[in-house]
């Protein structure tokens, strides 16, 4: 069976880093997510607020980059779970168990602008689905930045003004 998800918001709150009894890292935080089309009637759009768990290095990974208002995107699946409260009631509850965070903006956005506004920072993958985590690409990089000032001009050639030269 298929069970991926994939969403982006802001931290409604600082991530909680917790060790289990044998020492393993468990980041709890929570997403506010919008939803994508706003009311008939012109109002403001809702918002979701997801829980989110992310284990080991990721956790570690989420505790130490994210604060509160940081825009991430959590890579993972839904998990639900199902328990008694202090009453005696049966609850349930969903969370996204996450595999892989990674920033959906850069520290000099600064929390500002809209939630689908500015660009995502670029980061590596590192672990892969057995708790992988994203960090800061090495200087050097330029994901979506654009090129650097140093890149050769000889890879490219300059067409005139005749379609013709096009290979399409």
């Amino acid at each position: 069976m298929l069970n991926h998800i994939v969403i982006m918001g802001r931290l409604a709150r600082d991530p909680e880093l917790r060790r289990t009894g044998s020492g393993i890292a468990v980041t709890s935080f929570t997403l506010a997510v919008d939803r994508d089309f706003a009311p008939k009637d012109g109002g403001e759009r809702e918002t979701d607020w997801i829980d989110c768990v992310a284990w080991r290095q990721t956790g570690e990974f989420v505790s130490k980059y994210f604060t509160k208002g940081r825009m991430a995107v959590v890579s993972g699946r839904l998990q639900i779970r199902t328990w008694t409260d202090k009453d005696g009631n049966k609850r349930r509850s969903a969370e996204v168990v996450a595999d892989n965070v990674y920033f959906g903006d850069s520290k000099r956005d600064d929390h500002a602008g809209s939630a689908y506004g500015g660009y995502s920072a670029p980061a590596q993958n590192y672990g892969g689905s057995n708790g992988g985590y994203s960090a800061p690409a090495p200087a050097g990089s330029y994901g979506s930045y654009g090129a650097p000032a140093s890149a050769p001009a000889s890879d490219f050639a300059m067409l005139e003004e005749d379609d013709a030269q096009l290979p399409f």
